[in-house]
């Protein structure tokens, strides 16, 4: 069971929100968020995986990782990778709606 969610546009007046959530639902954050997430996680996994699998090789370096070895330090910094990478694309997304919709506003007058 599938529902179409339909977007508000920003001139419908709602009483019952709040004039910020009519506006970051006409530039759909809520799914350029979902998008960025799962981008930033893509980014982070393959670079995870491309780290701690070698898959370019071993790395040359004599390191020391204390607490919790390489895979663990290398899994904090996918984590802040996919965050960063995540809510650039979110940013990105949400940015180009905004173009988008005030474009569409400037025709309309």
């Amino acid at each position: 069971m599938s529902r179409r969610i339909e977007r508000p546009h920003v001139s419908e007046k709602r009483p019952d929100r709040p004039p910020l959530v009519s506006f970051l639902a006409a530039l759909d954050v809520r799914r350029h968020a979902v998008v960025g997430g799962i981008a930033g996680a893509c980014v982070a996994l393959s670079a995870y995986l491309f780290r701690v699998l070698e898959l370019w090789g071993p790395f040359q370096g004599t390191r020391e990782y204390p607490v919790m070895g390489p895979e663990g330090w290398f899994l904090l910094l996918a984590f802040v990778l996919a965050v960063a990478s995540g809510t650039l694309v979110a940013i990105a997304l949400t940015v180009r709606s905004a173009v988008r919709r005030s474009r569409e506003i400037a025709a309309e007058e």
